[in-house]
């Protein structure tokens, strides 16, 4: 009789454990939806937080280029904190203690990366190229 009853509360906890798991994995799953959407509506979009210096730097550079970039300012979204998880998930950051998330440029409806990845590229001299192919620039 012990042995029944412990093997059915494991199976209501293991079911409970599936069941928020899959209500989170959902959750990650519609922010990740929601970032897709959100980078597909414009030629160049920036995720950033209002806050940080880097993320001022890039804006300022696609400015100075001629470009207007739409900009969400996670920290003005009442999801923002999970939109940067979803960010994290697609720049291949595991761990979410990662400070460096921001800024995340999506140029085309295309992930480009973070700062680092933006400056080789605009070092490398393909950054305009693809922003003239975006329609982000027409020079």
């Amino acid at each position: 009789m012990f042995q029944e009853k412990k093997r059915m509360h494991y199976q209501v906890e293991a079911a409970a454990a599936w069941s928020y798991y899959m209500r989170v994995r959902s959750m990650e799953e519609d922010q990740m939806e929601r970032v897709a959407r959100l980078a597909s509506q414009s030629a160049v979009v920036i995720f950033s937080v209002s806050s940080c210096c880097m993320c001022h730097a890039m804006k300022r550079l696609f400015c100075g280029m001629g470009v207007n970039p739409t900009v969400h300012e996670l920290d003005h979204d009442p999801q923002g904190k999970d939109m940067e998880t979803a960010l994290m998930r697609l720049l291949g950051n595991g761990s979410i203690n990662t400070n460096a998330v921001v800024p995340v440029v999506f140029i085309g409806g295309k992930l480009v990366g973070s700062m680092d990845r933006v400056l080789a590229f605009h070092i490398g001299g393909t950054l305009v190229p693809l922003l003239k192919q975006a329609g982000a620039l027409w020079l």
